[in-house]
């Protein structure tokens, strides 16, 4: 199974195969989103160490990797590394939208100096590339992307991150909206549990975006 094949809905089940993806270089771009430290870093509570181990595992044994690997390739090529990330820009967290505010674990308060709020130092960002700071779930509906995406030329945006039924989804959604294309990989991303990551694969695929692995898209774009 390959990802003209692979994570299929049932809107989609029997589909004919997507036709074969063009990604020029210079009007694709990779965005990393919102794997920062406040996500890596174990709870004090025993419980909840225990319970986001599976999450943490990946995170560390397969996402960080794979993506970094990705970021370096871009690079090397001369392709456009972007990150957005989740803060406050006010202490009190006014700025931030509903979603952000409802009590329970969604509930973040993260103010854009903190160290928690950083980007974790495997995926940090290299001088000069672009880092958008977002108040909202979707990085492009909480900051000024789009704009910048569409005065750099791009029409391919590359997803990697956190939170795959949360940001990322609610990324992979707007870009869709406003017409990007968009390529979701899926070794690059996790949610709290493999299911929840695995079912929202199914949802985005196809409709929003096309989900590939890592080393799919590295053969495919000869990087």
């Amino acid at each position: 199974m390959n990802w003209k094949t692979a994570y299929r809905s049932f809107y989609y089940d029997g589909a004919p195969e997507p036709p074969d993806l063009s990604l020029p270089a210079a009007e694709t771009a990779l965005l990393s989103i919102d794997v920062q430290n406040a996500y890596l870093t174990p709870s004090d509570d025993p419980k909840e160490k225990r319970r986001w181990a599976p999450f943490s595992k990946r995170m560390h044994e397969i996402v960080i990797p794979a993506t970094a690997n990705l970021q370096n390739r871009f690079r090397q090529h001369g392709i456009d590394v972007l990150h957005a990330r989740i803060a406050c820009l006010l202490e009190d967290g006014r700025d931030r939208s509903l979603s952000q505010k409802k009590p329970g674990w969604n509930y973040l308060m993260m103010p854009k100096e903190r160290d928690d709020s950083q980007i974790v130092p495997e995926l940090a960002p290299h001088e000069g590339e672009i880092v958008v700071t977002k108040t909202t779930d979707s990085a492009l509906t909480g900051t000024n992307l789009r704009l910048v995406l569409q005065n750099m030329g791009i029409r391919n945006v590359v997803l990697t991150g956190i939170f795959t039924d949360q940001c990322i989804s609610s990324t992979v959604r707007s870009l869709a909206d406003e017409s990007f294309n968009v390529i979701l990989v899926e070794d690059c991303c996790a949610a709290g549990t493999d299911e929840l990551h695995r079912h929202e694969l199914e949802i985005l695929n196809m409709i929003y975006c096309h989900v590939i692995t890592s080393q799919e898209l590295i053969d495919l774009m000869g990087i």
